[in-house]
């Protein structure tokens, strides 16, 4: 795997590069080929919290964590270990497909024997509909709405594009606007 390591109001030491890549380096047992993309990692000191934000793209995929500890090497060995579950629960739906579809190449090496964590089984039940009519709106007036109803997202038709649109409320406080293509 390629790296690419930065730092956010830290200075990224070449220890902490090295633990980087010594420790996401576990994660390529798991890819029947080496990957060629580049692993995007951002380190980051917020109020005394230390942040690891890791993502990598895949084709047809993006597997991405973060994890925010008071220490820098927990979180780097937190954000590798949420990685790691990431990829033994896609890979348990990816061969479930396989079996049932037969045939689909998949990213992930097979392995000998068939390990099972106990969340990789989950059910994803739908346990509550909704349906409403969207209410043209600017971004403005959706972040509003979004606000007052007490939500981290909200869906609207946005009067400029008349597309449907998402705002959500990101972790460092801002707003985020998902547009369809």
């Amino acid at each position: 795997m390629k790296y690419n390591i930065r730092g956010q109001h830290i200075q990224v030491t070449e220890a902490l590069r090295e633990y980087v890549e010594k420790k996401t380096s576990r994660l390529e047992k798991y890819f029947e080929a080496p990957e060629t993309s580049e692993t995007n990692v951002t380190l980051s000191v917020t109020k005394g919290y230390h942040a690891v934000e890791v993502s990598i793209p895949l084709t047809g995929a993006m597997l991405r964590a973060e994890v925010k500890s008071e220490d820098m090497y927990a979180s780097i060995d937190a954000v590798v270990d949420k990685l790691e579950r990431q990829i033994r629960k896609h890979k348990t739906r990816v061969n479930r497909k396989i079996r049932n579809e037969s045939g689909i190449r998949t990213f992930f090496k097979e392995s000998g024997s068939t390990v099972r964590v106990l969340d990789e089984e989950e059910d994803f039940e739908v346990v509550r509909t909704k349906q409403f009519t969207f209410k043209p709106m600017d971004v403005e007036e959706a972040i509003l709405q979004m606000n007052m109803v007490g939500h981290n997202f909200f869906v609207f038709a946005n009067s400029d594009t008349k597309e449907v649109n998402v705002v959500y409320k990101r972790s460092d406080g801002k707003y985020g606007l998902i547009e369809q293509r």
